[in-house]
C-alpha cells in the first residue's frame, strides 16, 4: 500500500500570545477592541454603539463574548475576564 505523499492534515500553528494589559487603561482598551471585533457576530443583543463603562457591563460583555464565539475568543475574553477580576477595585464607581 503507498503512502500519501502530502498531510491531509495541515500543521496546527500555535497562536501568539496576546500580551497582558499592563494598566487598567491597556485593560479596558483591550476590551473595547475586542467588543468592536465581536460586535456582529457575539454581540447583536446589544447596541450597535454599545461600550461597557463599568466593571461589572465589562464581565457581563466578555460573558457574552464567551457564550457566542469561537474558541480563540472565548480563551482571550476568558484572558481578559481574569485581569480584570484581579485588578478591580472601585474603578467602575468613577464616572
Amino acid at each position: 500500500m503507498a503512502r500519501a505523499t502530502h498531510d491531509p492534515v495541515p500543521p496546527v500553528v500555535p497562536a501568539q500570545p496576546e500580551a497582558t494589559p499592563g494598566t487598567r487603561d491597556e485593560l479596558v482598551r483591550a476590551i473595547d477592541a475586542l467588543v468592536d471585533e465581536c460586535r456582529v457576530e457575539c454581540l447583536w443583543s446589544f447596541r450597535p454603539d454599545y461600550y461597557p463603562r463599568t466593571d461589572p457591563e465589562r464581565q457581563q460583555v466578555l460573558d457574552a463574548i464567551q457564550e457566542r464565539s469561537s474558541r480563540d475568543v472565548f480563551r482571550r475574553a476568558g484572558r481578559l475576564k481574569a485581569w480584570l477580576s484581579r485588578h478591580s477595585s472601585g474603578g467602575s464607581a468613577s464616572s
